[in-house]
């Protein structure tokens, strides 16, 4: 059954069979996002993240272009803007890509265009990226005068700090097989197979314990580029007795035991 849940005007939002997607809807000016689509998709995540009957998110887009960046219109206005006016227009950025980045569900961004400036944090801040043989990816904020500084925590994550210093810099165009070379997107594929491998990965996450996902995203998140520590360490064990201990954890090993399908996958 399709849930559709369409209070928004710059989102197309749904969910069917716990796969939730997110659908950015400025075709017309490239998915350009303005304050109230940044409005829209702090709320959208929040949202679909506390709900217990989604288990993935697609993040997707309408037309030629996944994101070309900020609306120019919104651009325009923000010149005019005082310093003061500038750092809360910012932090409402920072929080809406701080939002998706720590929801507790997977998230996947579908690119079937191509990604530019604030779109380029998008893709970073989620958590597998798909993309389609002819999207090309671009840092262009420095042709602007500008510089990627919010979205630079999650892109330099994704891109890496050596390749990152590049693009940062240069604000040059690459293809869809670089940014897979470079590990910022994980599978490309031809325009008309992006709706499947997208599902085909979707259909493996649904098929794992919720809890046992939602952990391991928590994990990702505090264990990567952390020093070895003996807190960090603590940490994991604490992490492995608590999974352990849970009622999925114990469900799955009792499934893997006597060989039969854990109650996450009941027909519901």
């Amino acid at each position: 059954m399709q849930q559709n849940l369409n209070n928004y005007k710059s989102l197309l939002v749904t969910v069917e069979q716990h796969i939730a997607t997110v659908t950015l809807n400025r075709p017309e000016i490239r998915n350009a996002f303005n304050d109230e689509m940044i409005a829209e998709l702090t709320d959208a995540f929040k949202s679909l993240g506390a709900d217990d009957a989604v288990r993935v998110i697609v993040l997707a887009a309408a037309g030629k272009a996944f994101c070309a960046g900020a609306d120019l219109n919104w651009m325009r206005a923000m010149a005019d803007y005082s310093y003061e006016e500038n750092l809360a227009d910012a932090d409402k950025l920072a929080q809406m890509l701080k939002t998706i980045y720590e929801c507790p569900k997977p998230t996947i961004a579908a690119i079937q265009g191509d990604v530019y400036a604030g779109g380029m944090g998008l893709v970073a801040v989620c958590d597998v990226a798909i993309a389609v043989r002819i999207a090309n990816f671009c840092l262009s904020e420095v042709r602007l005068g500008l510089a990627p500084a919010t979205i630079s925590p999650y892109v330099i994550r994704a891109l890496g700090a050596r390749a990152s210093q590049r693009y940062f810099l240069s604000a040059e165009v690459f293809d869809a097989k670089k940014a897979r070379q470079l590990g910022f997107i994980h599978e490309r594929v031809s325009e008309e197979w992006l709706d499947e491998a997208v599902a085909a990965f979707c259909a493996k996450v649904v098929k794992n314990s919720p809890e046992a996902v939602k952990t391991c995203k928590r994990l990702l998140h505090e264990v990567a580029g952390a020093a070895i520590t003996d807190e960090l360490i603590a940490d994991t064990v604490k992490g492995i007795a608590d999974i352990r201990s849970s009622e999925q954890g114990k469900e799955g090993v009792q499934a893997f035991l006597q060989k039969r399908q854990p109650n996450w996958l009941v027909a519901e």
